[in-house]
């Protein structure tokens, strides 16, 4: 069985400059890259779980998301960073037009994408981690089995409908500090 890191995108290892997708906005969160490379070093897998709405509500299109991840991928390697993979979901319940307005069970704070890296990388979920900037990561993550890590950046607990029952297990200004944590955790 696997150990892995479960990230958010936007606001925990990219700038959110909300519906990010251009290549030119691409800008890494403050301590993302070392956050990165130290979970990699202590063996996690590194996979992306992220909610990209935008595609659903027709503000960029799956291809120009590819792109961007292509981009993102390109630029953490030449760190020596490896992301296993990305899972994304398109939709929303409401905003979303087309076949992307569904009620999923991928959207967070629901598990779908969750389950399917449990399911592709034969994770061992209670030694995973899902980090994010929202607390639907948080949620998802506890709903998931995982320990869970809060990072504060711009949009950190500013969401709308979060859970008041929902604590994150740690909370850190980014992911290099989320890192460190998890990092003295692995050593107790």
């Amino acid at each position: 069985m696997t150990k892995a890191i479960l990230l958010d995108r936007d606001g925990t290892i990219n700038v959110d400059e909300g519906y990010t997708h251009k290549i030119e906005n691409l800008e890494f969160e403050q301590g993302a890259i070392k956050g990165l490379k130290t979970l990699q070093d202590l063996g996690y897998k590194l996979i992306i779980i992220t909610s990209q709405s935008g595609i659903g509500r027709g503000k960029y299109t799956e291809e120009q998301y590819q792109t961007f991840m292509q981009e993102m991928y390109k630029r953490l390697g030449v760190e020596g960073i490896k992301i296993e993979t990305d899972y994304f979901c398109p939709h929303h319940p409401e905003k979303a037009i087309g076949k992307y307005k569904k009620d999923c069970n991928c959207r967070k704070p629901k598990t779908g994408m969750l389950e399917q890296s449990v399911k592709d990388f034969n994770l061992e979920i209670s030694r995973c981690w899902a980090i994010g900037d929202k607390m639907s990561d948080i949620e998802m993550g506890q709903r998931g089995g995982c320990r869970t890590v809060l990072v504060l950046t711009a949009k950190a607990g500013k969401e709308e409908k979060a859970n008041p029952d929902i604590k994150p297990d740690y909370t850190a200004q980014n992911l290099e500090e989320a890192a460190n944590y998890i990092k003295n955790e692995s050593q107790n």
